[in-house]
């Protein structure tokens, strides 16, 4: 491993929005790079109650990613996962359609038993990451209560409800965050947001309408990132009109938006300055109204989430911001 793969490279300190498996890919390859100088602002719009425990997947997933401890047979949970919890659930006549692993369940009683005493969300998942050995920040969005509802063809879903019981088969009509308004951001996000060593922040290529929209459902951090002194970009979940991974495909599809890096870059339009884009997509380059970067996005191991971390990250570098917005 090089010196700058090993996070000893010259770049300041750079945010990533996060969630779910694809954006916690590029968090990987970018924590090689830039170490304790990464922040990862995690969703938690999926987050919900199941069997009585605080059930955070998307901080997980990223956690356990970071940590080296996911399961990459899966795509989800930890390696070398057991289910004897699950067995003896079902024999009980429990809810078995969420699975939660015998090591996986012990961050969740932990970070339940943490919650009921009073500690908030963002120092629990601190506290886990150092205990896993995760070099990056891990934050979560907010503190508060946020909720991501699917709304569908058969009524309004909670995500997990949507995305795991039902197999994301409902056609989706539309997207809501209860409890956005009124979510606050925790002193670490703020002083990330805020840092004098920020150089660039991500949108890693995670579901833009169920991962990173939650995030950006946040009243301070869509007014930090619209007024931001850095630059900004994203990279692109879709590859030659397809998803690498989960349901964005078939959401911009049943949204009416064709799934495409050029619908990505209007997505988020006013609040990037550029764009990461597949090889694949290169004629789609003259279709963008702002900066774009080709590279390979398919990220299938270590190196290749590394290499498009310093894609990243060197495009970052080569965009500049008229101060202040």
């Amino acid at each position: 491993m090089t010196a700058k793969q090993e996070g000893r490279d010259n770049s300041g300190e750079v945010i990533a929005l996060c969630g779910g498996v694809g954006g916690a890919k590029l968090a990987l390859g970018l924590q090689h790079v830039l170490g304790d100088r990464l922040t990862v602002i995690v969703n938690v719009g999926d987050d919900f109650e199941h069997l009585g425990l605080r059930i955070c997947p998307d901080l997980d997933t990223v956690l356990y990613t970071l940590s080296g401890l996911s399961d990459h047979s899966r795509g989800w949970g930890r390696a070398g996962e057991t289910w004897q919890f699950m067995q003896a659930l079902a024999e009980l006549g429990g809810e078995t359609w969420f699975s939660l692993g015998d090591r996986d369940l012990a961050v969740h009683v932990e970070r339940t038993r943490r919650l009921r005493a009073g500690e908030a969300l963002t120092d629990i998942t601190g506290d886990l990451a150092r205990r896993l050995g995760v070099r990056a920040r891990v934050l979560p969005a907010t503190d508060d209560v946020l909720q991501t509802k699917v709304l569908t063809s058969e009524g309004a879903f909670d995500f997990q409800r949507y995305f795991v019981k039902e197999r994301c088969e409902p056609r989706i009509s539309g997207v809501a965050f209860e409890g956005a308004d009124g979510a606050r951001i925790s002193q670490a996000v703020s002083d990330a947001m805020g840092s004098d060593s920020l150089t660039g922040i991500v949108i890693c290529p995670s579901n833009p309408y169920l991962s990173i929209d939650p995030i950006l459902s946040i009243p301070p951090i869509q007014e930090g990132l619209r007024k931001r002194c850095v630059p900004a970009i994203a990279v692109s979940p879709i590859i030659a009109g397809k998803a690498v991974k989960g349901p964005t495909e078939k959401i911009m599809n049943e949204l009416g938006v064709e799934p495409t890096s050029v619908a990505v870059a209007r997505h988020y339009a006013g609040l990037i300055d550029g764009l990461v884009l597949d090889h694949k997509d290169a004629a789609s380059v003259n279709e963008l109204d702002l900066p774009a970067v080709v590279a390979n996005t398919f990220m299938t191991d270590l190196d290749s989430r590394i290499k498009l971390a310093e894609v990243v990250l060197g495009f970052v570098a080569q965009l500049s911001t008229s101060g202040c917005r």
